[in-house]
């Protein structure tokens, strides 16, 4: 029980100070936390590549009809940058997206925000980030989802499983951007990474991206099917492959003694 609990309180964990919620039940058709990779892992190219992806996505008429298109014809809507922790000047606080005007607003804050990367790489720090935004959000909807992007597996904080389903048994749907344009020899499967140890939840997807030609369409295609809540199997293309470790970025840390992770198994 105490490790359950214990679990459930490490969804708030992060270095950013909590956002203020709308508190007010706003309904809207579904809660979306885009989490975006600032570890130092991702070179500036790589960076800029993924900020346009998201920012183009936003303002797409694709995005924007897809917004339209729901029960409340609106989404609410938070952006973070993460790499070992997530900091307060990382973070969007909610807005409510409800046509172009509102949806090239939230553009442009992304798009203006300078480039800066930071040591480590928590995807388990950042799904609890996202978690707790979620969970003091105040809106009234049917879906909470955190969209995750990350070229590397978890190799700080707890563990990224157990944040996964600690998240997920809460209701979020917990989907995948896993970026492979550069893949680390040490990781050839990161797609297979974040099917098995990250994404979750009903109708949970991964989007690997193999090309830097593929960011701005794979980025709008993943962000339509989570406003819309449908999804295209033809765009998950997570080939069939033998498990892969959940402690593989922490195992991998430790290899190369890093004083993070003196023990993997306590």
């Amino acid at each position: 029980m105490l490790a359950i609990l214990g679990l459930l309180a490490c969804l708030a964990c992060a270095e950013a100070a909590p956002l203020p919620a709308p508190a007010d039940g706003s309904p809207v058709d579904v809660e979306l936390v885009l989490a975006v990779d600032i570890s130092q892992s991702m070179d500036e190219d790589e960076f800029a590549l993924q900020r346009a992806g998201y920012v183009g996505a936003l303002r797409h008429p694709d995005f924007i009809n897809a917004v339209r298109s729901g029960r409340n014809g609106r989404i609410a809507l938070a952006y973070f940058e993460w790499a070992g922790v997530v900091r307060d000047d990382g973070v969007i606080a909610w807005q409510i997206i409800d046509g172009e005007d509102s949806a090239n607003a939230f553009a442009d804050r992304i798009e203006a925000r300078p480039f800066r990367s930071f040591r480590g790489t928590s995807i388990s720090g950042a799904l609890g980030f996202g978690a707790g935004l979620l969970e003091r959000a105040g809106f009234s909807s049917p879906r909470r989802v955190i969209d995750i992007s990350g070229d590397g597996p978890n190799n700080i904080g707890r563990p990224v499983a157990a944040i996964r389903d600690a998240a997920v048994a809460k209701g979020i749907v917990i989907n995948g951007l896993p970026i492979l344009i550069r893949p680390s020899p040490s990781v050839s499967r990161l797609d297979r990474y974040y099917a098995d140890c990250v994404t979750g939840g009903a109708g949970s997807f991964v989007l690997p991206i193999y090309a830097a030609s593929e960011f701005s369409t794979a980025i709008r295609r993943k962000l339509v099917q989570e406003v819309s809540g449908l999804t295209d199997a033809r765009s998950i293309r997570v080939e069939d492959a033998a498990p892969v470790d959940c402690l593989l970025g922490e195992r991998l840390r430790q290899r190369f003694s890093d004083p993070y992770f003196p023990e993997l198994d306590r």
